[in-house]
């Protein structure tokens, strides 16, 4: 596959850099001095994004200029960008992400020479691959009543292939032997359960790789007690999000975790930390997570070489501890940020003594269909409707109400439950209720299909006494049940 897009007329690649906020500038300006010395054939084309552009009016915080560099180059190495209290609404940084489709957030960790942490000597050495464009990470939220909100968790299919297949790639281009999907699915069957079947259904195609299944929190508790049992690490959005911080948390912090945020058409490489205002300016902050997100665009490019030599001179100058960051020894006495660069281009050339670089392979990039609806059913059946109604009353009052309404038709109120819990009829419980309800309806008659007809003269009804929100379809998909029970529901 093609990986690269642009290049300028001297033969060099063209790559968009986004210096960024706060200590941003300073991060990437390292991270150039060192691609530069190393003599990789990189073209920089500067945009901006992030605060001075919030300031600009632009609420997206990605002005025109940056979006068409991107579209041309398709690389992009970026430092940290900020939302300022008051501006933007949106992250520029998910804007980003989300605008040029990098679904895979690739984050490795990896044990680092001269950083001293309590698993040092573990060789803790494993890659966190986060859906990156989906999951709660959607924004699609609502205020239900005064007193609820409510957030969309939209798990795709799509996106749980390509991430799945991803992963597993990834372990190959890497010379890795084994993938774990770490998923929520004991308790969200539907959304974090589409995971774990998709990557259960995948992994048959690559008999190479040692695959198995975590569920989530065990995953966490796992990378505290023996993270080097880890190699590659695949799971959704915000349980990502939550991993990859406590990964990077292993190895020293997030001075040191890099990440690329790849997509089939444009990569997206970046450090994972703040901006630091507070550091801005100072000369005094540690660009390593910077320069290592670099080195993985070094190699999305398919500079190898560059790459290597690159992150060999990050090791041996990790290594031999000349020059020490103040995140490790003290703001007070740490090297410069600049002096430490200096060092690192110094050591171009040069090999650790007890530390190797992973030989690394091109990595192939998933192909799923375009197309909108991936899954299609071979039977599908509307069976009833939850209707998500507001109201002070009691869940008994509701339920007599309901019944009332329901009396004469083709539907029957099957339950009520409140937060998940089933309230009505009673089963003995003691749920502190809130005015949201779950009110299930279903046909009387099984053989039957819900006609959107009768869903509307439904909630005719029921609005003629009661303030309702949504609803949702009942649905039966190849047989089977789309939808969940409620605790306690029969």
């Amino acid at each position: 596959m093609d990986f690269y897009k642009s290049s300028a007329g001297n033969g060099k690649k063209i790559v968009t850099v986004i210096p960024g906020d706060g200590i941003g500038p300073e991060c990437i300006n390292a991270a150039r001095r060192i691609i530069d010395a190393a003599g990789v054939p990189v073209e920089w084309e500067e945009r901006q994004a992030g605060a001075s552009v919030f300031r600009q009016g632009i609420a997206s915080g990605v002005p025109h200029e940056t979006i068409a560099s991107i579209q041309k180059t398709r690389v992009v190495l970026k430092g940290p960008l900020e939302t300022p209290v008051g501006y933007g609404e949106k992250s520029a940084n998910v804007t980003l992400r989300k605008l040029f489709e990098t679904y895979a957030n690739i984050r490795p960790v990896r044990e680092l020479p001269g950083v001293v942490t309590p698993y040092s000597g573990r060789g803790i050495d494993l890659v966190v691959v986060r859906e990156n464009v989906e999951d709660l990470y959607a924004g699609i939220e609502h205020m239900q009543t005064p007193g609820v909100a409510q957030c969309l968790k939209l798990i795709t299919r799509k996106g749980c292939e390509k991430i799945v297949r991803m992963a597993f790639e990834l372990a190959r281009a890497e010379g890795r032997t084994g993938v774990h999907c770490a998923s929520k699915s004991n308790i969200m069957k539907l959304t974090e359960g589409m995971l774990k079947r998709t990557f259960e259904e995948i992994a048959k195609e690559y008999p190479d790789i040692e695959a198995g299944h975590i569920i989530v929190d065990n995953c966490a508790h796992q990378l505290v007690r023996r993270p080097e049992q880890f190699d590659v690490i695949v799971t959704t959005n915000m349980n990502g999000d939550i991993i990859s911080d406590l990964t990077s948390a292993l190895v020293g912090g997030l001075g040191f975790a890099p990440s690329a945020n790849i997509g089939n058409d444009v990569a997206i490489f970046e450090a994972v930390h703040g901006s630091a205002p507070k550091y801005a300016g100072r000369n005094v902050i540690n660009p390593t997570a910077v320069i290592l997100s670099a080195v993985q665009m070094l190699r999305h490019l398919g500079e190898f070489a560059s790459a290597a030599l690159v992150e060999n001179a990050v090791l041996v100058t990790l290594e031999e501890g000349k020059a020490r960051t103040g995140d490790i020894v003290g703001y007070d006495r740490g090297a410069s940020t600049s002096t430490y660069a200096e060092m690192i281009i110094a050591n171009l050339g040069r090999q650790p003594k007890n530390w190797q670089v992973r030989d690394y392979k091109q990595l192939k990039l998933p192909q799923v269909t375009a197309a909108p609806d991936l899954v299609k059913a071979g039977s599908r059946r509307v069976i009833g409707v939850d209707v998500f109604v507001e109201s002070g009353q009691s869940a008994a009052e509701l339920g007599h109400s309901l019944e009332q309404i329901v009396a004469a038709s083709a539907l029957r109120l099957k339950m009520i439950s409140n937060r998940g819990t089933k309230v009505y009829p009673a089963a003995g419980t003691f749920t502190d209720c809130v005015d949201h309800w779950r009110c299930r309806f279903v046909l009387r008659d099984e053989r039957e299909e819900l006609k959107d007809e009768q869903l509307f003269l439904l909630l005719a009804q029921v609005s003629a006494r009661h303030r309702w929100m949504h609803i949702e379809k009942l649905q039966e998909i190849d047989g089977e049940a789309a939808f969940t029970m409620a605790q306690g529901e029969d």
